[in-house]
């Protein structure tokens, strides 16, 4: 497809289509907006937007104002307002609402924005969202990262860690699995299916689709699915959670950018995604490396090789998964736990681990260990936007 150049281009393409039918456009975003649930926020949430029965002008004027508010009004306190914003026109999992944002014109639509918004980003203009950001996180975090003169906003999203700020827990201990990112951890699913849904917890997961049909995806059959959730202020690289050779390795799968059905519940407080139906990610941009590593016995000696899967996924508004060039080349490549693997840009993402049977049965830390942070009461509910006390209502399927 061919992209706008700029957000009048684009926003004249979105008059144009709808007024032309483009390939059933105007049939499809008035099948979305009829049947969509009402926005279950109250009207004064800074999240709220209804999208019932809403006319093409309130479409327009949404990619407008988004548009001016990611360069003009985003921060680390709001950062994903839009993006909740947007979602509410498919909550619930309507198929008119998951078809606009998902198939067709739609998706070529969104796909068109959130290029320009690369863009915006990418731009020199961005340097005083920059500004906004480092102001919101304070200096006692900015400490952790290396001080550049960056060029625009997504240079600065992917700023590096110093070198003594993130060191690797017992590094040359192959059963010791460290975190592949600044994230909020979620076990998610303990007995993964092969070809089947099987539900757990609430929770899907289709191994071999999440893998695109790695001959490695056998291998965790019956294993763990760990989710490692990104928020919108985090360190954005991601590094790998244990030592061996990479045997397989792809950044290029998928290409959904929205169409989460109930995105906000990802971000309930506490138990980050407890319950979520992951299989919503199967579609979305992802990655995947392969890593064979070696298992020890109770005495420390050899116990075989096996391997650990690491499934980077750019949820809303990542249009790319960035493997450094090492993991693009030739395979296999030795890798030390904890090495960088890639990152991501703007935007929500996740990576999730997967484990052999047996050999990851739980989250276990030793005393001493950080398990979390003591957080500014008045910025917990910007950072973890609902509380288990106000958890979304998930509509039960409907069939439209």
């Amino acid at each position: 497809m061919e992209f706008s150049k700029d957000i009048e281009d684009f926003l004249a393409k979105l008059m144009s289509w709808y007024e032309d039918n483009h390939e059933g456009f105007r049939d499809q975003y008035d099948a979305a907006v009829k049947y969509a649930e009402k926005c279950p926020v109250d009207p004064d949430d800074p999240v709220y937007c209804d999208w019932q029965n809403k006319d093409i002008e309130f479409l327009y004027q949404f990619f407008s104002d988004w548009y001016e508010w990611q360069e003009n009004g985003s921060g680390v306190d709001n950062g994903l307002t839009y993006i909740e914003k947007f979602s509410w026109i498919n909550y619930g999992g309507h198929k008119p609402g998951m078809d606009f944002m998902n198939k067709g014109p739609g998706r070529e639509l969104i796909a068109d924005f959130t290029h320009l918004q690369g863009l915006q980003m990418n731009s020199p203009e961005s340097k005083k969202t920059i500004d906004r950001w480092v102001e919101q996180l304070g200096a006692k975090r900015m400490d952790d990262y290396k001080i550049k003169n960056w060029k625009n906003f997504n240079e600065f999203f992917i700023r590096e860690i110093k070198e003594d700020r993130r060191p690797v827990d017992a590094k040359e201990d192959p059963t010791v699995v460290v975190a592949p990112a600044d994230c909020v951890i979620n076990m998610i699913v303990d007995d993964l299916g092969e070809l089947t849904q099987i539900p757990v917890k609430n929770v899907t997961m289709n191994v071999n689709q999440l893998l695109d049909r790695s001959k490695y995806a056998g291998h965790f059959i019956g294993g763990t699915a760990v989710s490692c959730i990104l928020m919108p202020d985090s360190y954005h690289w991601y590094h790998t959670p244990v030592a061996g050779e990479v045997v397989e390795a792809r950044s290029d799968i998928g290409g959904m950018y929205y169409g989460i059905r109930n995105f906000p519940q990802l971000l309930d407080k506490g138990d980050v995604g407890y319950g979520y139906d992951y299989n919503d990610f199967l579609d979305f941009r992802r990655g995947y490396v392969i890593i064979k590593t070696l298992y020890v016995n109770a005495d420390g000696g050899p116990d075989g090789e096996g391997y650990v899967a690491q499934v980077p996924v750019g949820l809303n508004s990542i249009a790319s998964v960035n493997f450094l060039e090492k993991f693009t080349g030739k395979l296999p490549v030795p890798v030390e736990k904890g090495e960088r693997v890639g990152n991501f840009m703007y935007g929500g993402s996740l990576n999730i681990l997967l484990f052999e049977k047996g050999r990851f049965p739980a989250v276990q830390l030793l005393q001493g260990q950080r398990i979390g942070l003591l957080e500014d009461p008045e910025k917990t509910p910007k950072r973890f936007p609902r509380s288990p006390r106000t958890q979304l209502r998930t509509p039960p399927p409907n069939g439209r």
